[in-house]
């Protein structure tokens, strides 16, 4: 399962891209704390390309992601910026600052890749199993 969605560079696009992928992730069978650390990463990064990047030239973002057998892939794509994104270590009084690490902590990794004057900010999440009677099953989120 895979999805590309181009949102308009806003903030009101945090939420339609944590909405977007959580159905996505839960339509497929993938266990509810996964979901929820994919749409807590999701958030940041698209969080963080509003607040520091450039829109694509076409003014939007590119919110993606991909689900193999036990992997979560997600990625944010934006017109770049003058910095290079870095997990900081911002001092406790600090509002902000604390994103990357949170994706940092979250994510088995995540890293930055650049093509052209876009750059793409993903991360790689488990998608836990479980043993039910000797087979392994994704975990379906009770409900």
């Amino acid at each position: 399962m895979s999805s590309v969605v181009l949102l308009p560079y806003a903030p009101s696009s945090v939420a339609v891209a944590r909405q977007r992928l959580s159905s996505d992730l839960h339509d497929c069978g993938v266990f509810g704390a996964a979901i929820d650390d994919a749409v807590l990463v999701v958030s940041e990064l698209l969080s963080n390309a509003l607040r520091h990047a450039h829109p694509l030239p076409s003014g939007m973002v590119k919110v993606s992601w991909l689900r193999s057998e036990d992997h979560i892939e997600v990625a944010v794509s934006d017109g770049g910026a003058a910095t290079e994104p870095r997990a900081g270590r911002p001092a406790l009084s600090s509002l902000g600052g604390r994103g990357l690490g949170i994706v940092e902590y979250v994510a088995e990794s995540w890293g930055v890749r650049h093509d052209g004057d876009t750059t793409t900010v993903w991360a790689i999440l488990p998608a836990p199993k479980k043993q039910v009677n000797g087979q392994v099953h994704a975990l379906k989120e009770a409900g």
